[in-house]
């Protein structure tokens, strides 16, 4: 005869067990920590108006000498480029460029006007003297083609570039040119970062009365 298993006692009748000492020593049961609090980021923390990044005021702007060119065509004065009495400012140029050119036609007349004088006459189809008139004014042409011109070209922002030709030494012109340039990037620069300034102030300006809102504590 087989002994029946004792029945099983109601769950609410068995007896809690209590935590062992000696696992709570080992570290073996943990406490759950609480979750941190969510910060609200949506609303500005108090004060970040005053502790706000700050643009220090752009110095004033530089002042250039009047500088003139040999012939006295070109003038370069504080506040723009002027070029036969056509004045450019500063900012409404872009860059200027300057490019030694050759009078093609007064080249190729005095080369063969020399190449015909120097064939008549060793063909002996010329006597020395209107031989030697002609080499020599033929000379003279070649030398007027190969001396050319300096051709300047103005850039301008959304607007075609202008030209000028002026005559000289070219390394004259090229060192005016690159004081133009010079002039350019410097009031173009001072010109970013005055609006730069002042943007930075409007911002300022504009979302202060937010920020002052913002840092009030908020009555009960």
């Amino acid at each position: 005869m087989s002994i029946p298993p004792p029945s099983s006692l109601d769950p609410a009748e068995e007896p809690s067990k209590a935590p062992d000492p000696d696992r709570l020593a080992q570290g073996e049961l943990q406490l759950t920590s609480a979750e941190p609090e969510e910060i609200d980021t949506a609303r500005p923390l108090a004060g970040s108006w005053h502790s706000g990044f700050q643009l220090l005021p752009p110095p004033p702007p530089e002042v250039f000498a009047v500088v003139r060119s040999e012939d006295g065509r070109m003038t370069l004065t504080n506040d723009a480029l002027e070029i036969n009495g056509q004045p450019f400012g500063w900012r409404e140029l872009e860059g200027v460029d300057v490019q030694p050119v050759r009078w093609l036609l007064w080249f190729l007349l005095g080369g063969f006007t020399l190449a015909g004088f120097m064939l008549g006459f060793l063909q002996n189809w010329l006597r020395t003297i209107p031989a030697a008139a002609g080499m020599a004014a033929g000379a003279l042409l070649l030398a007027f083609g190969t001396r050319g011109s300096n051709r300047w070209r103005l850039h301008r922002p959304g607007q075609e570039a202008v030209y000028f030709a002026l005559s000289g030494s070219a390394r004259s012109w090229q060192q005016l040119a690159a004081e133009a340039n010079r002039r350019i990037r410097l009031r173009h620069d001072e010109a970013a970062a005055a609006a730069e300034y002042w943007l930075q102030s409007s911002w300022n300006a504009s979302h202060a009365p937010e920020a002052s809102s913002s840092s009030t504590p908020d009555s009960f």
